[in-house]
This record gives structure tokens, sequence and C-alpha cells, in this order.
């Protein structure tokens, strides 16, 4: 799970798992695999990066030549 926020300020979880689409028109909208939107105030860039956090945490780091 990764942590966003919401236009006023309150705070989400939303699963990484879930997120099929980010799009910013210019606020971040994120999409979910079950047609919910989700507009927050993060950036698409930050939250690209707390989804690759996450997965590290899950998975571990790249393996070389892998």
């Amino acid at each position: 799970m990764i942590a966003l926020t919401r236009l006023n300020g309150q705070s989400l979880m939303v699963n990484a798992d879930l997120i099929e689409s980010l799009e910013e028109t210019p606020d971040t909208v994120v999409t979910l695999t079950s047609g919910n939107k989700l507009i927050v105030r993060d950036h698409m860039v930050d939250i690209q990066a707390k989804i690759v956090d996450f997965k590290r945490r899950i998975y571990g780091p790249a393996q070389p030549g892998a």
C-alpha cells in the first residue's frame, strides 16, 4: 500500500497493485482496476517512485542481468 493525499489534504492508502493508470490533467488522476478514479495532490512521478519503493520492499532489489 502507498500513501497518497486527496485534494482536501486527507491522507489515504492505496493498494499499488490495483492502480491501472496515472495521468496529470493538471491534477493527478489515479484510475484503479475497479474503474474508480481518485484525484490526488501527489505528482505522477512521485507516485511512480512510491510504487517502485513499495515493490522493492516486497520483492527486493532487481538482480543484475535479470
